[in-house]
């Protein structure tokens, strides 16, 4: 079966869903009007990280020096986001806009990776500010909704990153329809993509390890609230045009046991075969995770394991379209025939200490990462080769969210991660410490 024969079944499914399925009332019946629905919010965040390579890894740097062993980055960002209500009517017209800004705060040249992770540069320089703006017209009917413009996007197959100091943006169009209760249907096309750390949108579509530039990404599917106790699903398919077709089945299972107790199991499973002009070389890869989490009380315990089958890695187009349970901090666990397991806790520290602190670890390891035939795309681009690649990473998160007062709602991070690797495995060696402090506040 053709990818375009899949989509049109696809959404032939989705058709009958409709016709079958109960269809609830209309959000646009509740609509306001464009003033008098419209809210504007602002986020303040700051972050500071190291990086400090060991076993004799180093990184290049901006300013384009000797090679460093340590990197440190410091930023300012302020997002801004405003979301009109809808006029009233049968078909209700809408606007979002937002306006992102950062300032580097004392990050020099000679010490910040020669792709920084949270700062802009220009050549050898880096921005003492930079920032972008978008806006997206929309329309809605009943509970169905037609986006145009420059946005963010949230599913498994075309996720909008929102880690680091700044999200990603991508421009293009999206409909999202809740008209069938339980049932979630999203489908869009978007040709181009602004990163977190962009000066300006409308940068060509980016493939996280390949780098292979496209010139449109297309995405059809949704989530399904089962009738069935505690069980979610969801499916999507997509293309990114001339290097692969991808698909996507998601699972989420909750069983509730003693009291305060209860048993999760989260799948997440990829498929992604090249099509067209297969600029990414040939790819013919299936990942799967699986993560299973026991909770009691305050104490959370998930052990995940999480295979990748093919001869190459497992990629993806955003920094954000990755929903594997065993991709971390410092490593998305992804090369090529890889075998990985996780173990992790968490613990809601609120009934010994404070509310609203959180605490957790994490410990993964990836073994039998074989690059031998992953082809020339991607051993040019990542720089390893060979098998018997092996690498682990160990992650401890400490958060604390204000619940009260004034300053409600702030929220103090810190992160520290450890990740060791072999040299087929390809990814460098370092231990890794990120500060965070974030604000948001709304306005109206």
């Amino acid at each position: 079966m053709t990818y375009f024969k899949w989509m049109a079944r696809s959404s032939g499914l989705a058709a009958l869903a409709l016709a079958a399925g109960h269809v609830q009332a209309g959000a646009q019946d509740e609509a306001k009007g464009f003033i008098e629905g419209a809210s504007l919010g602002m986020v303040n965040r700051m972050v500071y990280e190291q990086l400090d390579y060991r076993r004799g890894d180093s990184t290049r740097v901006v300013s384009g020096g000797a090679r460093s062993d340590k990197a440190a980055e410091a930023a300012y960002g302020l997002m801004m986001n405003f979301s009109s209500g809808y006029t009233q009517g049968v078909v209700g017209l809408g606007l979002d806009a937002h306006a992102y800004g950062g300032i580097n705060l004392g990050s020099e040249a000679d010490k910040v990776r020669s792709n920084p992770r949270y700062i802009a540069k220009d050549g050898t320089d880096l921005q003492d500010s930079f920032g972008r703006a978008g806006a997206a017209l929309k329309l809605r009917w009943s509970s169905t909704e037609l986006k145009v413009g420059e946005m963010r996007t949230k599913n498994p197959i075309f996720h909008s990153s929102d880690t680091r100091l700044l999200p990603e943006t991508n421009r293009g169009w999206q409909i999202s329809s809740n008209d069938i209760a339980q049932l979630t249907l999203q489908a869009g096309r978007f040709t181009r993509w602004a990163d977190r750390n962009a000066r300006k949108n409308g940068q060509p579509l980016l493939a996280n390890y390949s780098g292979v530039q496209g010139d449109a990404f297309s995405f059809a599917g949704g989530s399904w609230t089962t009738p069935w106790s505690g069980l979610s699903l969801s499916s999507y398919v997509g293309q990114y045009e001339d290097v692969w077709n991808t698909w996507y089945l998601g699972g989420v299972y909750k069983k509730a046991l003693a009291e305060k107790q209860s048993l999760s199991l989260s799948l997440n499973l990829y498929r992604n075969k090249d099509t067209g002009a297969a600029k990414a070389g040939r790819v013919d890869n299936l990942t799967w995770s699986l993560m299973a989490t026991y909770a009691a009380g305050m104490h959370q315990l998930g052990l995940g394991y999480q295979k990748v089958d093919g001869d190459t890695p497992f990629d993806y187009v955003n920094r954000g379209s990755i929903w594997l349970d065993n991709a971390m901090q410092l490593s998305d666990f992804n090369a090529p025939h890889e075998a990985s397991w996780q173990l992790k806790y968490e613990a809601d520290l609120g009934q010994w200490l404070t509310p609203g602190l959180r605490a957790g670890v994490a410990y993964t390891r990836g073994s039998g990462i074989d690059y031998r035939r992953a082809g020339s795309v991607y051993a040019n681009y990542l720089g390893a080769s060979g098998r018997g690649g092996r690498h682990w990473e160990r992650d401890m998160l400490l958060r604390y969210t204000v619940q009260q007062g004034q300053a409600k709602g702030l929220a103090l991070q810190l992160r520290y991660g450890v990740h060791r690797a072999n040299q087929t495995q390809g990814e460098l060696n370092v231990n890794q410490v990120r500060l965070l402090a974030e604000m948001p506040l709304q306005i109206f």
